[in-house]
């Protein structure tokens, strides 16, 4: 089942933000996705982590 997002992450003069998902495994070898509202500069730091 497909999810719509509709979001407005960017004002005018202000902190750009994305929206980044990440596949992560968990303990049970089960995978999901784990996903932030993050600032732009930042996104690297998300997915080395």
């Amino acid at each position: 089942m497909a999810k719509k997002v509709v979001a407005t992450l960017k004002k005018a003069g202000g902190v750009t933000y994305t929206k980044a998902l990440k596949l992560v495994k968990s303990s049970k070898g089960a995978y999901a996705y784990e996903e932030k509202i993050i600032i732009k500069d930042d996104v690297n730091n998300f997915f080395n982590s």
